[in-house]
């Protein structure tokens, strides 16, 4: 009966976004007297400590090449392991692979899904109810899922990650002969690297920037002020579009949603679309030489002026308050 979590592993480490997943089945485990269960493809040891320390008291390891990135393998992999388990709770990061399974999986078993949670879930009998951001951000709504099974999803940086001394318990998982023969056929795995050890949708700093960069040439400042104070960079769906960043640096509504501390956007006017992906950010900074640009409304702090003439100076300033620190 324990809650189950799907968790990634990333350049050797649990990645965050699977460490908020554990910790937010936890609090469900809690109202609902049960444990957790992480499920995860070829971790090691330390991989495995880590996992218990955010709150598993059980692992299902998996040994499988293309497990990892096969979304049909997952979910009957998922499937298997929610049926051995007894699950009744399923957690997902709402990244490329929780946007791909979880659907599937909640047709599977037929159960309810709320993609992208905001906050910890409340139990009112046996249902769950569970908030999440509708209208592009602009508003919340809280969702009940009343089904057997339930399935939800966590947009990354939402929650605190918090490691204790819990060791869990390993077993080996072996996926079902009837399940290896899967209809897709991976040829060719690529990792995209943005610059900076850590993912865009888990990074805790974002310097972004859009067409008033005015050019791809133009781009070392952004990473100038990025590698300045270990940001990971981002861009609008313009710039993705004009081929000046690769798209899986585009943020907004029809790219991906981010959470950072913080978020600096330069030379962006911030429509409603960007808005819509970035609007959780704990502090939003905004460089515009556009005194009437919309994305001042939402801004935190805003720097009226020219992005080549205020970026470098921001950089600049940053290095030499570093400098001072050591």
């Amino acid at each position: 009966m324990s809650v189950l979590v799907y968790t990634e592993i990333n350049k050797g480490r649990v990645k965050k976004a699977s460490l908020e997943c554990i910790n937010y089945a936890v609090k469900i485990a809690e109202l609902t007297g049960t444990t957790v269960t992480a499920f995860v493809n070829n971790a090691d040891a330390a991989q495995f400590e880590e996992i218990g320390k955010a709150g598993a008291s059980k692992i299902l390891s998996a040994k499988n090449a293309t497990l990892s990135s096969d979304h049909l393998l997952i979910s009957a992999a998922l499937e298997q392991a929610a049926k051995a388990e007894g699950t009744k709770v399923i957690v997902f990061a709402f990244d490329l692979i929780g946007k791909a399974v979880a659907p599937r999986l909640s047709a599977k078993l037929k159960a309810g899904l709320v993609a992208g949670a905001v906050d910890y879930p409340t139990l009112s009998g046996t249902h769950l109810d569970v908030k999440k951001n509708v209208f592009s951000g602009k508003a919340t709504a809280i969702y009940t899922i009343n089904s057997d099974i339930k399935i939800i999803s966590l947009i990354p940086n939402s929650f605190p990650v918090k490691l204790g001394d819990t060791k869990a318990t390993v077993s080996d998982f072996i996926l079902d002969s009837s399940a290896q023969a899967s209809r897709i056929t991976i040829k060719e795995v690529n990792a995209i690297s943005s610059g900076t050890s850590v993912p865009l949708p888990e990074a805790e700093l974002v310097v972004s920037a859009g067409r008033g960069l005015k050019g791809p040439e133009n781009w070392n400042i952004i990473e100038e002020l990025a590698a300045a104070i270990g940001a990971t960079t981002a861009c609008s769906r313009p710039v993705a579009d004009l081929h000046w960043r690769p798209h899986h640096e585009h943020v907004g509504q029809t790219g991906l949603a981010i959470r950072p501390n913080l978020y600096i956007a330069i030379g962006i006017s911030g429509a409603i679309q960007h808005l819509a992906g970035v609007n959780g950010s704990k502090t939003i900074v905004v460089i515009n030489n556009d005194k009437e640009a919309p994305f001042f409304k939402s801004a935190d702090y805003g720097i009226i002026g020219d992005a080549f003439t205020v970026v470098p100076k921001l950089t600049e300033a940053i290095k030499k308050f570093k400098s001072n620190q050591n």
